[in-house]
């Protein structure tokens, strides 16, 4: 019989058999994170993305930029208040300037303000008859319950918006009507990724 080996054993050998990182490997380690770290202090701070790169060697930026840009994509998303509509334009334009693309770039966000614009204007619409038609149903089977419970002549009103079921059932649907749009602003964020 062959030898049992533990897990570490089995570790030590995977990790023997990589061999030693690339200085390219060693770089991506240590500068992505950078640009991760500057990416946030720009979201945070506003700070100069032009002159927070320009302290940078050149061999070390497409790093910094990439760890920059992954940071800055994440935090696209839809416009659902006014922080968010402020974050966006800020997170576009800092993107803006860390790509070479521009006219890529600018047809990508021309995309994602089409649905933008869509979720604020018919979005709205479809959000505010989602609430009524299930603020109606939960009216209806709260007095049909209170019926059965009390008799026909109940007159109890109860405030259906307050209630847990409610709010969980409305927050269900607002995530099934936001999918359709995550969905297409997905699409246009690996687009994204993919200019340079």
């Amino acid at each position: 019989m062959g030898d049992i080996k533990s897990a570490r054993e089995i570790a030590m050998e995977k990790v023997e058999q990589l061999g030693e990182p690339t200085d390219e490997e060693r770089l991506r380690w240590k500068y992505i994170p950078e640009g991760e770290k500057l990416a946030a202090r720009y979201i945070k701070e506003g700070c100069n993305l032009v002159a927070e790169l320009s302290q940078y060697q050149e061999n070390v930026k497409t790093y910094i930029v990439e760890g920059a840009q992954g940071i800055l994509i994440r935090n696209i998303n839809l416009p659902k208040d006014e922080r968010a509509k402020r974050l966006n334009r800020q997170v576009m334009d800092g993107l803006k300037v860390l790509k070479s693309d521009k006219v890529g770039v600018e047809n990508v966000y021309s995309k994602m303000r089409r649905i933008f614009n869509h979720y604020v204007e018919q979005g709205e619409q479809q959000r505010k008859q989602a609430y009524e038609a299930l603020k109606s149903e939960f009216e209806a089977k709260v007095q049909e319950a209170i019926s059965q419970q009390l008799g026909v002549f109940a007159g109890i009103r109860i405030d259906v918006e307050r209630q847990p079921q409610f709010q969980e059932e409305w927050r269900k649907i607002q995530i099934q009507i936001d999918s359709q749009y995550v969905v297409l602003l997905d699409e246009y964020k690996q687009e994204l990724r993919a200019i340079a």
